[in-house]
């Protein structure tokens, strides 16, 4: 399986450490007064107590990564948690992590070389990786309480980039993804907003040996006799990447084969 590219197009540092602080205190609010039994659907059996851990830890955790701007895969994920013995209690847990994740953030040199599990070896990847981590659950939070769930069309197209760039690397923990190959097709992810032109796109073929991101094509209408191209919002792009839609809801304008995007679905969830 080849690289995605020599270099990522993130939005500058400051802009992740101001909406990572933002989307942890708007999942904390969501998930305060929540019944902790409730189901997350677009999390299979998981309870909303068990989604406000994950965001808790995960944040923790990579706080640990940075502080210590490790150089080389940590062979444990052993973090103090001060988790509290009610869950009851996880969103102001949540919460209360927000002044030391953000302290983490402006004290690390987003440059600084270090061990990541995706393309971009310096610390600016984690910064990325935790903003999308909690962007997407915190739309998970909202969605299972029947609230709305708006997403910046910025970090959504951004959150698109990222996952798209590192996805090669996911098999790392996601298996199924070592096995996405093709016979040439190409996958096309193009936003397009309600009575907006076409915008960003990204371009994947799919090969015998697997799977690679094409270079940037000029703006316009993907053609060729195996693309198969899904349009929408960005913000309904990244939630499709993540498995939170189906791109056989009106909101996605596909065309081409839709068994190519069925293969590309089966092997992509992480």
């Amino acid at each position: 399986m080849e690289g995605s590219r020599a270099a990522v197009h993130p939005l500058p540092y400051t802009t992740y450490q101001r909406a990572v602080e933002q989307e942890t205190a708007r999942f904390a609010e969501v998930a305060e007064g929540v019944d902790p039994a409730s189901p997350v659907p677009s999390c299979p059996d998981w309870t909303m107590a068990d989604l406000t851990r994950h965001v808790g830890s995960l944040q923790r955790w990579f706080s640990t990564l940075l502080t210590r701007l490790v150089q080389e895969q940590p062979r444990s994920r052993e973090v103090e948690l001060e988790l509290p013995d009610s869950a009851q209690e996880y969103p102001r847990w949540v919460a209360a992590g927000i002044p030391q994740v953000a302290a983490v953030l402006r004290a690390t040199d987003p440059h600084a070389p270090m061990w990541a599990w995706g393309e971009d070896q310096h610390a600016r990847f984690w910064a990325r990786r935790m903003l999308f981590e909690t962007l997407v659950h915190r739309v998970d939070a909202e969605r299972s309480v029947g609230r709305e769930s708006p997403v910046d069309p910025a970090l959504a197209a951004d959150g698109i980039d990222e996952f798209l760039v590192n996805l090669p690397h996911a098999h790392l923990f996601a298996p199924a993804v070592a096995q996405l190959k093709g016979d040439g097709e190409t996958v096309v992810f193009q936003c397009a907003g309600p009575g907006e032109s076409l915008g960003e796109q990204w371009r994947v073929r799919l090969e015998a040996d697997g799977f690679r991101e094409l270079p940037r094509a000029e703006d316009g209408e993907p053609s060729g006799a195996r693309t198969t191209t899904v349009r929408a919002r960005a913000a309904d792009l990244l939630l499709l990447l993540y498995g939170r839609r189906s791109y056989r809801e009106a909101a996605f304008h596909v065309t081409g084969e839709s068994a190519t995007l069925d293969r590309w679905f089966a092997h992509t969830g992480f």
